[in-house]
């Protein structure tokens, strides 16, 4: 850990008491406030007490996110207003820039620049969406792109051009002629689905370096108190703990900060995401099983039970037509949707003639998800009898399935109505030309699991090997730097696969397909898999459907919002309508 210069430190304190925005001795700005797009922050120690820094706080917008930092006096702000403010669970970390040692030169495939488009500000505000953060104007972003003062960054992939990561840095110095020549760094947020390593640890030097450049002597950061591996990132990069505390208004955006724990912290992601929109409308929560995701809800004498998002209004009829994939297929194909060929394997010579018949095939378990057991894009035979036995270890049916080229497109539907939609990718490795393609997977794994709360990991089994292969390469291998490649083929989440959101994009028909499937399964919560040409035209097939979709998987979509709305109806809001 990092040892903070004593004499800064106690300086800093000194000067946090030394009384209203008197810094060593100069009179600096008072009651400095700077709208950063996604809210205001406040600097609480230019102004002149703590009920003017809370009458402040509580001039926040709707839908905005305002943060009152360098508090001298946070217990006091609090309690003036107990019922409206409060102190946020964040530790505050501190680099001092004269001591701080850049990379000569980094390794990295990606490139960091300001914002310079409106489309550098669109992929800015999808990684905000991802995240569950407050999105920001582009207007704003864009009349603030040159600005020596507020300075946003943004990650984009060389190859696509997208935003990968973004972080924001306040130029103190510049704001209000701070004498201890400070700045912070703000809304450090990183693209989910990205296969690309060390974004965050990128923009933060970058943003460190740049204002160095600037006069500035230190940086300070925000960090949630129990968020280990981003303290030990700051920790390793040089920043030490200081004692400044951040309050915040009460507002539906922070409720989870400061309503409480949640009934129990072991509920996965898909069982969370749900509670959490329950317990906001005053429903009641017991959790029955919280590894398996079990909970009832309850209100106005009402009890429902749920597993994750499949719950008592979803009927064994229904479940049992999406568990039984080959029956699946015939409901969908009798409603006169498009489906792709199938036959149950039955032994070496018929599996052969399925597969010359279409040179390409999935084997799959007909039980199952998750995309275990999965073989994809199978075609020779000894590869389709491998994959049999795979498939056949979660049970003794096993699906052999003409293999369509195209997007795996998952639409989700709840009461019957489009909800979500999102284009699901294989998972992808970068070479850095030092690691070893397990050590990549392994990298990449632990991203992920970091990303969706341990839910998607790239497992290193026989299908995995089985892709690499065909790329020329094996686990012990090095992969050369730059190189990208698939380490499946298969793109659920839970063996790595990534999610893009798509809902606004889709054509109309396969919405509309979508519909009469959950209408032929006569289901009300579902997930439907589609391969389709392209999420713009018409073409698809369905191959799947889930009867326990991950709604936490589609968030900025009103996922959660729409699934209580059809268990408790009478509990709508005029913020639970898009």
């Amino acid at each position: 850990m990092a040892s903070p210069p004593r004499r800064q430190l106690e300086a800093t304190v000194k000067n946090w008491e030394a009384g209203p925005a008197m810094f060593q001795g100069r009179r600096v700005k008072p009651n400095v406030v700077v709208d950063c797009g996604w809210g205001r922050l406040i600097f609480a120690h230019t102004f002149k007490g703590p009920k003017e820094v809370a009458s402040t706080l509580l001039e926040e917008r709707p839908g905005r996110r305002d943060i009152a930092f360098y508090s001298r006096d946070p217990h006091v702000v609090l309690a003036l207003h107990p019922h409206k403010l409060f102190l946020d669970p964040s530790h505050t970390f501190r680099l001092w820039l004269p001591d701080y040692q850049s990379i000569a030169k980094p390794i990295r495939e990606f490139e960091i620049t300001p914002i310079q488009s409106e489309a550098d500000a669109m992929g800015l505000n999808r990684i905000y969406a991802a995240r569950g953060m407050v999105t920001v104007d582009s207007d704003f972003l864009m009349k603030h792109r040159r600005s020596r003062t507020l300075c946003y960054l943004v990650a984009k992939d060389p190859m696509t051009h997208e935003v990968i990561g973004v972080i924001m840095g306040v130029n103190h110095r510049l704001l209000f002629d701070d004498p201890e020549k400070g700045s912070s760094i703000w809304s450090l947020a990183v693209d989910p689905q990205t296969h690309h390593p060390g974004i965050g640890e990128a923009l933060i030097r970058q943003s460190a370096e740049q204002m160095k450049s600037r006069g500035c002597r230190y940086v300070d950061l925000s960090v949630f108190h129990d968020n280990r591996e981003a303290i030990a990132l700051y920790e390793k990069l040089g920043f030490y703990r200081i004692p400044a505390f951040v309050v915040k208004t009460r507002n539906t955006i922070n409720e989870k900060l400061f309503s409480g724990p949640l009934p129990d912290q072991r509920l996965n992601p898909y069982a969370t995401i749900i509670v959490n929109e329950a317990r906001r409308r005053g429903i009641d929560i017991d959790v029955l099983d919280p590894e398996a995701g079990y909970f009832q809800l309850t209100f106005g004498g009402r009890s429902i039970t749920c597993r994750e998002s499949l719950s008592e209004l979803t009927s064994a009829i229904a479940m049992s037509r999406c568990a039984d994939k080959m029956l699946t297929r015939r409901v969908l194909q009798e409603a006169g949707l498009s489906v792709p060929a199938q036959m149950m394997a039955d032994g070496r010579k018929k599996n052969d003639v399925f597969l010359r018949q279409y040179q390409s095939i999935v084997v799959k378990p007909v039980t199952g998800e998750q995309g275990i057991g999965v073989s994809v894009d199978i075609r020779r035979a000894k590869e389709m009898e491998a994959a049999i036995a795979f498939a056949g270890r979660l049970g003794d049916r096993v699906l052999l399935e003409q293999y369509v080229k195209g997007e795996d497109l998952r639409i989700v539907l709840i009461n019957y109505e489009v909800v979500a939609a999102a284009v699901r990718r294989p998972p992808r490795i970068t070479g850095t030309g030092n690691h070893t393609i397990a050590q990549l997977i392994e990298r990449q794994s632990q991203r992920r699991a970091r990303l969706t709360g341990g839910e998607s990991r790239i497992p290193l089994d026989g299908e995995t090997k089985r892709c690499l292969k065909e790329h020329g390469y094996g686990l012990s291998d090095i992969l050369p730097k730059g190189k990208v490649i698939s380490a499946r083929k298969t793109a659920n989440l839970h063996t790595g696969g990534t999610i893009h959101d798509v809902t606004a994009k889709i054509n109309p028909g396969l919405a509309a397909a979508a519909v009469i499937g959950a209408e032929a399964l006569a289901i009300p919560v579902v997930g439907l898999d589609f391969i389709v040409e392209n999420i713009s035209k018409p073409r698809y097939v369905i191959i799947e459907a889930n009867e326990r979709p991950g709604l936490a998987n589609h968030e900025p979509q009103p996922t959660a919002e729409r699934f209580i709305d059809l268990l408790f109806p009478q509990t709508k809001t005029p913020t639970t309508f898009k």
